[in-house]
């Protein structure tokens, strides 16, 4: 009897030691975040317009890096890995904030982009504000409203908002501690509640209140001819760093010819509305992506352009580099090279 009550407990000792393993392993968070190579994507399967001209034989390509919220199985296997990055996470930003934050900087990324081609490509546009949503929260200040990111801002005191200057409007003159009514929608529902209005600042040496979130703003470009209206495919890929290859996949549609050649193009770089290329994070696990997709030429913002470099060498990439400041320099150097045999 007390040999089976023994053994009951050794084997309960040894089920609760295992549980508490795994925990460790698998479900115990930790501060940090591993950064590796992610995909090199094919652009035109994202993009379409429909008056656009669709030849392209070879490939333009968005990259991307792998971001993930580490355990400690991660870590450990991290360490084994040649291209993996081990970085802090950010205090007081979790995975759906993070997650949200990049969604709206891909919003952002394919609007500039949207206007760079329209511009290059002579089609006349118009701007137009579609919603205003809660990307994160304030760090100096805890709101007092039930709030998530990706909420959609439709209602404050009864007042229809569509953009962030009416948000701006509706709360301006009110007071630290003051209830307003808001109607938000999360997940395609309506979610009303009455919050107090918190101190986000000053303003003319007076408290300013407001709800103590960050707010972005998603725009709509539409051309005039809506023909060449662009529409972007739902994707799983966030951040602002596709702008540059948008831009190109966009303005071959809305040309004639095939600005590819049949080349397959990789690349990287914000683009702003003027046709600027900026800088972007993680470019060494890009270069690595796209070697592994077998790209040709890969596009890198000047700034970039260093590192990329040192990275592509180390691998011994056969890609061909192009540092680039603005989309023209793109253009010009793929107008100017030999079409693919």
């Amino acid at each position: 009897m007390r040999k089976t009550r023994s053994a009951a407990i050794k084997l309960g000792l040894y089920f609760i030691s295992l549980a508490i393993l795994i925990y460790v392993v698998v479900y115990m968070p930790t501060p940090y975040m591993i950064n590796q190579p992610g995909s090199a994507d094919e652009v035109k399967p994202m993009v379409s317009v429909p008056a656009g001209d669709p030849e392209e034989k070879g490939t333009f390509m968005l990259t991307t890096v792998s971001v993930s919220y580490a355990n400690i199985a991660l870590l450990i296997t991290a360490e084994f890995k040649p291209h993996a990055q081990i970085v802090r996470k950010e205090p007081d930003r979790n995975q759906e904030q993070y997650e949200t934050e990049q969604k709206y900087y891909m919003s952002t990324s394919q609007s500039s982009a949207v206007m760079a081609a329209y511009k290059h490509a002579g089609v006349d546009y118009d701007v137009v504000p579609e919603y205003a949503f809660i990307v994160g929260f304030s760090k100096e200040v805890t709101p007092k409203g039930d709030f998530h990111p990706g909420d959609i801002i439709r209602k404050v005191n009864g007042q229809t908002i569509g953009k962030f200057e009416e948000l701006s409007a509706a709360l301006s003159g009110k007071s630290v501690g003051e209830q307003v009514d808001l109607e938000l929608e999360r997940g395609g529902k309506a979610i009303k509640q009455q919050v107090a209005l918190v101190q986000i600042g000053e303003q003319d040496g007076k408290p300013k209140a407001g709800l103590g979130v960050s707010v972005g703003e998603v725009l709509k470009v539409q051309p005039k001819d809506k023909d060449k209206e662009v529409h972007f495919a739902d994707t799983q890929i966030g951040g602002p760093s596709a702008g540059l290859m948008f831009t190109l996949e966009i303005y071959n549609q809305l040309t004639p010819g095939d600005l590819s050649k049949g080349y397959r193009v990789a690349g990287t770089g914000t683009m702003s509305e003027d046709g600027t290329v900026g800088p972007i994070g993680g470019v060494q696990f890009k270069i690595v992506a796209s070697e592994r997709q077998k790209a040709d030429i890969f596009f890198v913002p000047e700034d970039n352009y260093k590192e990329a470099k040192a990275k592509a060498d180390e691998i011994g990439s056969g890609m061909k580099l192009v540092k680039v400041k603005t989309v023209d320099d793109a253009l010009r150097y793929l107008e100017e090279l030999t079409p693919k045999s």
